[in-house]
């Protein structure tokens, strides 16, 4: 059987490499500029930053440079990925060997800088042998916060994925109080039918969590228990499309509801559509959870809730902004970020909502489409 893919991948826009290199390198423009070159080791830098995708690699960016380096495995691979960035492509059997093409990329350099945080101390003191370290903060990292339109395209690509598997997969979860289903089967179900519908992959391990006690747990790991009448169940399920991620929660009841489930089902609701209506450039991300959590609050169900309201999503399934209430990332147009509330509670389960949504420079709007069918 053939399923037609949920976008068309041909008419996704090309990822403009040449521009982030320009804008990273515009920093060592800068007069009395920190530093003479950046290396990059964390592998979604180097990917945001070149394209290239495999498990082992640096970047070094100089004022008239861009290298690669990789072990022999990615040669190919590499050249073939990063050839919009215009990198210098470096690839080497030797781990010592690979080292050593490091240390001579920027051997002229008076200042290097590197992320602290994105190398081990071992690495770091390693490097700092031969090479003239300075401590910064990675310049990507803070260009991945603002999502261009090609970003856009494959995080909205890896929604509808989602959204498709999901609607085909609704029709058995209602029908488990006739026809047995596990949390598994769901599962394993939407992550099958998300790679029919064109995905690459899941965006990370799907949660199907059911019953009074399952429910209960925010990122619980599917089991074999059998999916029954009078259930709460929490689903939450992303796609990966070219490297970027989607996110997206929906709650259901199996069988007749009960006068509480709605109740709460409501408040859950009536708590996203808070924080989606907070989301807005130039607030702040703790905001967002206020306006959330007040909601619970205000209902006397405040302990109910366990987490955060969200986060930024790109090439990282949990980035920054972190929409909480110890947050101090502010929000921008262009973020891509989650608006998740929830209630949990053993002997209850739990519900949460989750969607997926572009900041604009007058609110946000959304990427995930599923619509919400908590009740048979």
């Amino acid at each position: 059987m053939t399923i037609a893919p949920a976008f068309d991948r041909t008419l996704l826009p090309p990822i403009e490499h040449g521009s982030r290199v320009d804008a990273v390198r515009s920093a060592l423009a800068v007069p009395g500029a920190a530093c003479d070159a950046f290396v990059y080791t964390d592998l979604i830098d180097v990917r945001w930053l070149t394209g290239f995708s495999g498990s082992n690699g640096w970047a070094v960016v100089t004022a008239d440079d861009l290298i690669l380096g990789t072990d022999g495995r990615y040669g190919d691979r590499a050249r073939a990925e990063t050839a919009a960035s215009g990198a210098r492509v470096i690839a080497e059997t030797s781990r010592v060997r690979l080292e050593e093409r490091l240390v001579e990329a920027v051997r002229s350099a008076a200042r290097v800088g590197l992320d602290p945080t994105a190398t081990s101390w071992s690495d770091w003191t390693r490097f700092a042998n031969d090479i003239a370290l300075v401590p910064i903060a990675s310049a990507v990292k803070e260009h991945r916060l603002v999502k261009d339109d090609a970003e856009i395209a494959r995080i909205a690509a890896a929604a509808a994925a989602a959204d498709a598997a999901l609607a085909e997969v609704e029709p058995m979860l209602f029908a488990a109080v006739d026809s047995p289903v596990t949390e598994a089967d769901i599962r394993n179900e939407l992550e099958y039918r998300m790679r029919r519908y064109g995905a690459d992959d899941r965006s990370y391990e799907t949660i199907v969590a059911a019953g009074p006690e399952h429910g209960a747990r925010p990122h619980h790991e599917p089991t074999d228990r059998r999916i029954v009448e009078g259930d709460t169940v929490i689903i939450d399920v992303g796609a990966l499309v070219d490297g970027y991620h989607s996110d997206m929660t929906r709650s259901y009841v199996i069988g007749e509801p009960t006068e509480r489930q709605r109740e709460l089902y409501e408040l859950v609701s009536q708590s996203q559509h808070a924080g989606i209506d907070a989301v807005a450039d130039g607030t702040a991300a703790r905001e967002v959870d206020r306006a959330s959590r007040d909601v619970f609050a205000r209902a006397g169900y405040g302990d109910w809730y366990l987490h955060g309201t969200g986060h930024g999503v790109g090439l990282e399934i949990h980035e920054r902004p972190f929409h909480s209430l110890a947050s101090d990332d502010p929000i921008a147009a262009g973020n891509v970020v989650t608006v998740e509330p929830g209630l949990y509670r053993v002997g209850f389960g739990g519900f949460r909502i989750e969607d997926l949504l572009v900041v604009t420079e007058h609110g946000s709007r959304r990427l995930t489409h599923a619509p919400e069918r908590p009740f048979n």
